[in-house]
């Protein structure tokens, strides 16, 4: 079929031809998924592209692209789609890809190390486990530790602003060496439940905060393990558990570039 003729008047402009939209990506999966229902950030409708045995879950990318409430929830909506029906490569929020013609060249230029993560999380979910210094024991802490102790009987027998500045910190430091202490016992006791781990970012007060990629059948077992945990070191370190979640920190969506590019 042939395109009709197009004229332009004389002195006229020719029409730019259209820009290609960039598009907004949400995850990989294999193919043969079903096309979310769920409606995709800004409220646009959600589509799959398929190539080399790959789905995309994208959407038209919105003008303006900020972490509002609820285009966070609209990306975790088609992502829980996505995932009921299989392995997902999650995208974190916001990214784009410039046209359609670059995201299956991306799927097909990188389809066997994609399949292989897909692979890697299928049958899994992941669970963060964070941990925060739980700071009322420091009695029991003075008790035990024969410095603290010393210090503490020292700056009652002579109080001063700066003997109590110096107590405080130091109780303040042996609570947080005890929290990190039951962190590294929390983490020992979970990793062997999980298939892989992979520990994040802590600070002073947020001494734990770790990934766990589990068998969804180990899901339960899991949990058991984190509760055991937090009644043993609950008053050093306060436990939570968020999940499951996509496998975000499992998987790497590109592959690595080869030595020398």
């Amino acid at each position: 079929m042939t395109a009709p003729a197009t004229t332009t008047a004389p002195g006229s402009v020719p029409e730019a031809a259209p820009v290609p939209k960039a598009l907004y990506v949400y995850g990989i999966t294999p193919a043969g998924v079903r096309t979310p229902r769920s409606p995709g950030v800004d409220g646009a409708p959600v589509r799959l592209l398929t190539e080399s045995g790959l789905c995309a879950g994208v959407s038209a990318a919105p003008p303006r692209l900020r972490p509002r409430r609820r285009d966070l929830m609209a990306h975790q909506a088609v992502l829980d789609e996505l995932a009921a029906q299989g392995p997902v490569l999650p995208m974190r929020f916001a990214v784009l890809s410039p046209r359609t013609d670059a995201l299956l060249s991306q799927l097909r230029s990188d389809a066997a190390h994609l399949t292989a993560q897909l692979d890697g999380v299928r049958g899994c979910v992941e669970l963060n486990v964070k941990g925060t210094v739980v700071p009322g024991h420091f009695a029991d802490l003075v008790r035990r530790d024969d410095r603290l102790r010393t210090l503490a009987l020292r700056t009652r027998r002579r109080p001063d602003y700066e003997a109590n500045v110096r107590l405080g910190e130091a109780i303040a430091l042996g609570v947080r060496r005890e929290a990190r202490r039951a962190a590294r016992e929390v983490v020992d006791r979970l990793a062997p439940l999980a298939v892989r781990t992979v520990q994040g970012a802590t600070d002073d007060e947020q001494v734990l905060s770790a990934s766990f990629l589990l068998r969804s059948a180990d899901e339960p077992r899991f949990r058991e393990a984190v509760a055991a945990r937090a009644r043993d070191c609950g008053d050093r370190l306060a436990l939570s558990v968020t999940g499951p979640l996509p496998c975000y920190s499992f998987v790497d969506p590109r592959p690595s570039s080869p030595a020398g590019r």
